[in-house]
């Protein structure tokens, strides 16, 4: 289950990131991570309230309360990223984060068995190489490169916070709620502070009426990244951390085909190269 769980939370924020990402190039970044995650928390209070989550409160909610201080920073940085570069060559940059989970579940103890090992190395190089990384070039491909970085590890810390927030299901749906209306307080006061000093809120051309008519697709946005934050933190506990966050952090490779597909996007010999290796890595994951 907890491949299972983790390629599940691949699809899902590969999908996201590709979403956020053509957002970001019409509407300021710092709107869409408040406005997705606004809509995802109108859905996480109902689901808490039919499950009866709020029963489960206690200090491990400290754990979502810093994810959601690090979650807008993270995602802002990198919805900026990808506006800023191919999705195709930023996404997996994003990838190197998964090496806080990895020395969480390290330092708790957790020891791969050799094939994991192996799996987690091909998985790695697999990831970065599917995005045919460029270093080179103009200033502002080095700028998407730094924002990306940031953003890693903001994702990774989250991931290691959110699988420690909850012991149960529904406090898991807690956890997530606690997570996402800490995202919006966030959020909503750098965006606050952003117009006050000038800052672009809505988009520069069609205003309100782009926002109305993106709800859907910021909707898609909030509620895939909450969900693959519910079924990362599932995974995390049905099997070993290092397993579960190296799974998980398959996303760039959807990512950068859903690139492919949509924006035609055109994958190189290395990005290919680097989906293979992403693939056997997986496979050695899950038979080790």
């Amino acid at each position: 289950m907890t491949a299972l769980f983790a390629l599940a939370t691949s699809l899902m924020w590969g999908l996201a990131d590709f979403g956020g990402g053509l957002l970001t190039r019409r509407t300021p970044a710092l709107t869409v991570v408040v406005v997705s995650q606004t809509i995802a928390v109108v859905v996480l209070g109902v689901i808490v309230v039919a499950t009866g989550g709020f029963s489960e409160a206690g200090p491990r909610l400290w754990f979502a309360v810093a994810a959601g201080l690090v979650g807008p920073v993270a995602m802002l940085a990198f919805y900026k990223a990808l506006a800023l570069g191919p999705m195709g060559v930023v996404s997996p940059l994003g990838s190197i984060g998964v090496a806080v989970p990895v020395g969480v579940g390290l330092v708790l103890g957790e020891r791969p068995g050799m094939l994991q090992f192996a799996g987690i190395l091909v998985a790695v190089v697999g990831v970065v190489l599917a995005g045919g990384p460029q270093f080179r070039g103009a200033p502002v491909q080095r700028q998407a490169v730094l924002l990306t970085l940031l953003a890693a590890f903001g994702f990774g810390a989250v991931m290691a916070l959110i699988a420690e927030a909850s012991t149960t299901l529904t406090g898991l749906f807690l956890a997530l709620f606690v997570q996402r209306v800490t995202n919006v307080v966030a959020g909503g006061a750098a965006l606050y502070v952003s117009a006050k000093r000038g800052g672009r809120v809505l988009p520069e051309e069609g205003g309100w009426r782009l926002i109305r008519a993106s709800l859907p697709a910021l909707a898609f946005v909030g509620l895939a990244d909450v969900a693959a934050n519910g079924t990362y933190a599932l995974a995390a506990r049905e099997g070993p951390v290092t397993v579960a966050a190296v799974l998980a952090s398959l996303y760039p490779v959807v990512t950068a085909l859903a690139a492919r597909g949509v924006l035609s996007e055109r994958l190189r010999g290395v990005q290919a190269a680097g989906a293979g290796l992403a693939l056997v890595g997986t496979v050695l994951l899950a038979t080790g």
